[in-house]
């Protein structure tokens, strides 16, 4: 068993799952905390039974490893600290810097090419969106990093006058502020994801994951949510690791 952890902008997400190499992770459990509850993780993991591994994919910086690390001790198990490669389970890193790729978006592209095996826009929607494209060989080509819908509208709330921080709906046509904020922070998502989605194949897949991934899956016709693609990727690398050590 693998004991995946996400460590995001926000909250730390984390999954126990039993996988071989080239199969889908079947979770035994999930959950997630807020990164200032992480000391609370032990009382979550008390009832898990043991792993064998431990994997982490941390952007939220060395004081949250550090207590990643103490919520872990109680395993007794060494974690594996995912970090971007030029290349692992099938995809080729063609970032100018491939180690300085977010471990998070690698870990993303490498769940996504494992269960598409083509052409792939892959989007996490959280604090920050990303939208990360995947050729038909298994390339990373690129990808973009833009500002979540909730930060769009902090933002907007925090740097301009009059534009209070109010919950609005998406319209056809928005006839009152909250509604324009919300509708135009929407649109901006779907807009850049629309534009990214263009640079691939006719027909490319296009996996959405994270907290937003519902609200813009349900306005873009080729989207396809799948949940936990981040702990997937985690776990995939990790048990990767674990059959190349074997085979040395």
């Amino acid at each position: 068993m693998i004991l995946a952890i996400d460590a995001g902008n926000t909250r730390a997400k984390w999954g126990l799952a039993d996988l071989a190499p080239d199969a889908v992770p079947q979770w035994r459990a999930t959950g997630a905390v807020a990164l200032s509850d992480i000391e609370k993780l032990p009382d979550a993991w008390r009832s898990l039974p043991a792993p064998e591994r431990i994997a982490v994919a941390n952007v939220a910086g060395d004081a949250v490893r550090e207590r990643l690390s103490r919520a872990l001790s109680q395993f007794g198990v060494t974690p594996q600290w995912i970090r971007a490669a030029a290349a692992a389970c099938g995809v080729k890193n063609l970032y100018d810097d491939p180690a300085q790729l977010g471990c998070d978006r690698w870990a993303a592209l490498v769940a996504a090419w494992n269960r598409v095996r083509g052409a792939c826009l892959v989007v996490n929607a959280g604090t920050a969106t990303t939208v990360d494209m995947l050729s038909a060989a298994g390339e990373f080509r690129g990808g973009v990093i833009l500002p979540g819908v909730a930060l769009m509208k902090k933002s907007l709330a925090e740097n301009t006058a009059g534009l209070d921080l109010h919950e609005g709906s998406r319209r056809a046509e928005p006839r009152n502020t909250a509604d324009a904020i919300e509708t135009g922070c929407h649109e901006a998502q779907i807009g850049a994801i629309g534009r990214m989605y263009a640079h691939l194949s006719a027909g490319a897949a296009c996996l959405v994951s994270g907290g937003g991934a519902a609200a813009i899956a349900a306005s873009l016709s080729f989207a396809t949510v799948v949940e936990h693609l981040t702990l997937e990727g985690i776990a995939r690398l990790a048990a990767a690791r674990a059959t190349q050590e074997i085979d040395a």
